[in-house]
């Protein structure tokens, strides 16, 4: 067993799953979306990319480039966050928390697309 694809594996489905936790519940409900959630998601997710540079394949690049997607999703929800608690007066409301979510949406997608990148090079894997 290679340690380094496990821990390698390991990053990119905890990048699913705390997007996922982030993700999941009322999508205008501040309450269903804590922000340590958003923040361990998107910690995780740059982790995952940083593994994911020693890559020389034409996979690598592709699931370096979904990574970086989600990292950019997450980035800017994080931002929105920030944006609308402390420079605007709105704070969270249903609207900004919706596209919050949204973003988070499309990180989530693109975590997606990653493990089933993941699991078909591992299933297409010769020994």
């Amino acid at each position: 067993m290679n340690f380094e694809k496990v821990v390698f594996g390991f990053f990119i489905v905890l990048a699913l799953t705390l997007n996922f936790g982030f993700f999941i519940g009322e999508i205008d409900n501040p309450e269903h979306h804590h922000v340590y959630e958003l923040f361990a998601a998107l910690v995780v997710s740059l982790v995952a990319t940083v593994l994911k540079l020693g890559e020389r394949t034409q996979m690598g690049a592709v699931l370096l480039a979904t990574s970086l997607v989600a990292d950019l999703q997450l980035i800017a929800a994080a931002i929105l966050w920030g944006f609308a608690l402390y420079v605007t007066d709105t704070g969270l409301s249903s609207g900004v928390m919706s596209s919050i979510v949204s973003l988070s949406g499309g990180a989530l997608l693109a975590n997606v697309t990653s493990v089933v990148l993941l699991i078909v090079e591992t299933v297409t894997m010769r020994r």
